[in-house]
């Protein structure tokens, strides 16, 4: 697998982009990629803690991302501020992903499936759904349309591939065994959502990643994460 100059991580909520894809965002970057976070909301209609005041929840989140992609070895992270439970595919969100893709100039976006897998229905907030959308549109036709947002004032960039987490129709599993630990610290840096958890994170992370290895041939006691990989050029 050739990896890419430049990688931007499309999550819904802070801890998206770790759960979903910090072995790949780790690999990558251990390999030299410059990889931007972007989380579209702040998550602040998340936490376990009532005792904790709302106010306080956007910025308790934004850190722990931030300590999850330093974690990864991520070159940098990008809130949008949208509001927790209601992110939908809109102009203004469209405009704003437009934005980044054509600053960070990525070889590679990574994000949400747009589709459910029923496997899994739990794991489907509808905020993950519409930003699987949003990012598609962003991708194409907005950031390489020259016509689209032109107040950006930014030039147009082309993005050759979308790969997207969590989806029915995975065509690609990537061995991240090597970059299991960092993986689970990024992950660990949630802990505001941790307690979601019936065991601990590296229970859950290596029954997950070891369940979809094997679904994928890879060898006996190799852990990895999964997608659909979608040629946007």
């Amino acid at each position: 697998m050739d990896i890419p100059a430049r990688a931007l991580v499309v999550g819904a909520h802070p801890d998206d982009a770790d759960f979903g894809a910090g072995g790949l965002i780790a690999l990558w970057a251990s390999q030299g990629c410059e990889v931007t976070v972007v989380c579209v909301t702040d998550g602040d209609g998340g936490g376990f803690d009532a005792d904790v005041p709302r106010e306080d929840v956007p910025g308790i989140r934004r850190a722990e991302q931030q300590a999850a992609a330093d974690a990864l070895g991520a070159t940098r992270c990008v809130f949008l501020g949208r509001p927790d439970g209601f992110v939908t595919v809109d102009r203004d969100l469209r405009r704003d992903l437009a934005r980044v893709v054509r600053e960070v100039r990525p070889d590679v976006v990574v994000t949400h499936a747009p589709e459910r897998n029923y496997r899994f229905v739990f794991l489907y907030h509808p905020d993950h759904l519409a930003t699987g959308a949003a990012v598609l549109a962003a991708v194409y036709p907005d950031a390489r349309n020259a016509f689209a947002f032109p107040e950006l004032e930014l030039p147009t960039w082309e993005v050759p591939q979308v790969w997207q987490f969590g989806g029915p129709a995975d065509d690609r599993a990537v061995d991240v065994t090597d970059v299991f630990a960092a993986k689970v610290r990024a992950c660990s840096a949630h802990g505001s959502q941790t307690p979601m958890l019936d065991r601990s994170v590296e229970a859950e992370l290596r029954e997950h990643l070891g369940r979809t290895a094997r679904e994928h041939g890879l060898p006996e006691g190799r852990l990895a994460e999964a997608y659909r990989v979608v040629d946007t050029a």
